[in-house]
């Protein structure tokens, strides 16, 4: 089942993160500010949720295509950099351990489950929605 929220699984080497991505890193930042929830609402009538192979969380890769626009990377250099920088798996809530994804998920996300929807102008939306509901 497709879990409304994505969290880190429990490992031993979880406390690298502390070590090794510092607060005043980008992804962190993102990750303290940012209530990415959003991205399941937004995609559920997109998924099956009781049917078919496991798929990589909705947010994990909403969280993907946005460090692919920030950082200006091809779909390859996304996933090779995921696989060694700390700050990339702590922002996608991934064990130090984990393997990231195949590069051509990212492809099948951007061509079947978002479709014409602008990542950036969605989560800025989203943003300025929340903090407006807040003041």
């Amino acid at each position: 089942m497709l879990d409304r929220q994505l969290s880190m699984s429990l490992t031993q080497y979880e406390g690298l993160y502390d070590i090794v991505v510092t607060k005043d890193q980008l992804p962190r930042e993102m990750n303290e500010l940012i209530d990415f929830s959003f991205v399941y609402d937004e995609r559920k009538d997109k998924y099956c949720h009781d049917k078919g192979r496991n798929v990589v969380h909705p947010i994990r890769m909403f969280k993907y295509l946005l460090l692919k626009n920030i950082y200006t990377l091809s779909d390859v250099g996304l996933v090779e950099r995921a696989q060694v920088d700390m700050s990339f798996k702590y922002f996608l809530a991934m064990a130090p351990e984990n393997d990231v994804i195949d590069p051509s998920l990212l492809a099948h996300f951007r061509r079947k489950r978002l479709k014409d929807t602008n990542l950036l102008d969605l989560l800025i939306g989203k943003r300025w929605r929340s903090l407006l509901k807040k003041a």
